[in-house]
C-alpha cells in the first residue's frame, strides 16, 4: 500500500477473475462475452456529437428489447406534460377497481433510454408486474440537463397525485432512473407533497461525484459498465455533484422516505451507491431491503438468465406487499 495526497491506495495484481460455475449458463454466457467497446466519449462540450452517440444507442437499444415486447396484452395513452411525455400502460382486462400503479423512470446513464425505448421497457414492466404503469419519458442531456429530467419527474408525480391516492402509487427506478426516483421523492417531500406507498431503486445512480469503492473495485470487472464516464457531468452540468437532487445518496432521510427495495450485483459497478443507499435509509430508520445478486453487473443478465427472474419475483412481492 502505499500513500497519495488525496488518499491511501492498495496495488493489486493484474489477474484474470473465473466466471462462478454455480450461475446458469444463461448467465454464465452473459459473463463470457467481450466487455462493451470502450469509446472515447465526446467532450462535454461537443452537443452534436452526444446527439449523435445517443442516436445511435438509442437505435441499438431499441433493437436489442422490441423484439422482446409484446403490446397484445395492453393498452397504450400518451399524456403530454408540456414538455414530458408520460406512457400509461394499462394490461387490458385489468378490474375497474384496480388504482395499483407504478411511476417508473427508465435508467440509460442520463442520455438513453427515452421515447420508443421508454414505452416498450414499460410493456415489460407491466407483463412482470401485472398493475398500471406511468412511465416518464423525460426530457435528457445534451439539451436538457438537470434539473430539467427532475422537473420532469416531479410534474409526472404531481399529475399522478392528481389521480391516485398515495397508497396507489409506488416509484421505480433503474439505474439513472433510480437517481431520478429518490431524487424525485425527495423534492416531492421538500415541496409538501404527500409520499408514494413505497420505492424500488434498482443499482441506483445515486452518487454522481463516484465516491464510491466499487467504482474501483469492480471497473473493468462490470460487463455493461467499465467505469466513471462524463455523463454525470453532461447531467449535472456544472451543478454541485453533492447536492441530494444530483445525488439522493446525500439526502436528508430523517425528515421522510418511504419504504425502498434495493438491489444490485456483485459485480456491479454500482454495487457501493446501492449500499450505502441502503445503509443511509437503515440510519435515518426507513425500513428498507436490499437485495446483491452473485456475479451480476449493472442491470443484471440483461434480462436473458433465470438470475434476472429472481430480482422480478422478489420487486413484484415487495410492490404487492405494499399494494395490500
Amino acid at each position: 500500500m502505499t500513500t497519495t495526497d488525496a488518499s491511501p491506495v492498495l496495488h493489486v495484481p493484474a489477474r484474470d477473475i473465473p466466471i462462478p460455475r454455480h450461475l446458469s449458463r444463461e448467465a454464465q454466457a452473459v459473463l463470457a462475452m467481450d466487455q462493451l467497446e470502450q469509446r472515447e466519449l465526446p467532450a462535454l462540450d461537443d452537443l452534436g456529437a452526444w446527439r449523435a452517440l445517443i442516436a445511435a444507442r438509442h437505435e441499438a437499444v431499441l433493437a436489442m428489447i422490441a423484439e422482446r415486447t409484446s403490446y397484445e396484452a395492453v393498452d397504450v395513452a400518451e399524456i403530454d406534460l408540456g414538455g414530458a411525455i408520460v406512457y400509461e400502460i394499462t394490461p387490458k382486462g385489468i378490474a375497474d377497481d384496480d388504482r395499483r400503479v407504478v411511476l417508473e423512470l427508465h435508467g440509460g446513464g442520463f442520455i438513453t433510454g427515452g421515447g420508443a425505448c421508454c414505452r416498450a421497457l414499460a410493456v415489460k414492466s407491466v407483463a412482470d408486474i401485472g398493475v398500471r404503469v406511468w412511465a416518464v419519458d423525460y426530457r435528457m442531456p445534451p439539451d436538457h440537463p438537470f434539473p430539467t429530467p427532475l422537473d420532469d419527474c416531479v410534474a409526472a408525480y404531481r399529475a399522478l397525485l392528481r389521480e391516485h391516492r398515495t397508497e396507489e402509487i409506488i416509484v421505480l427506478g433503474t439505474s439513472s432512473g433510480g437517481n431520478l426516483a429518490a431524487a424525485t421523492i425527495l423534492r416531492a417531500r421538500d415541496e409538501g407533497l404527500p409520499m408514494p406507498a413505497a420505492a424500488v431503486l434498482l443499482t441506483p445512480e445515486a452518487d454522481l461525484s463516484e465516491s464510491g469503492d466499487t467504482f474501483h473495485t469492480n471497473a473493468g470487472v462490470d460487463t455493461m459498465l467499465r467505469g466513471g464516464t462524463p455523463r454525470p457531468l453532461l447531467y449535472a452540468r456544472g451543478n454541485d455533484l453533492s447536492h441530494p437532487y444530483v445525488s439522493p445518496l446525500f439526502g436528508d432521510f430523517t425528515k421522510g422516505f418511504p419504504k425502498t427495495l434495493l438491489a444490485s450485483g456483485t459485480r456491479d459497478i454500482y454495487l457501493s451507491n446501492t449500499v450505502r443507499m441502503h445503509r443511509a435509509l437503515r440510519a435515518a430508520n426507513v425500513p428498507a431491503e436490499l437485495h446483491v445478486f452473485e456475479a451480476a453487473p449493472h442491470g443484471g443478465f440483461y434480462g436473458l438468465a433465470p438470475e434476472d427472474q429472481e430480482l422480478t419475483r422478489e420487486v413484484r412481492r415487495f410492490m404487492h406487499a405494499h399494494w395490500e
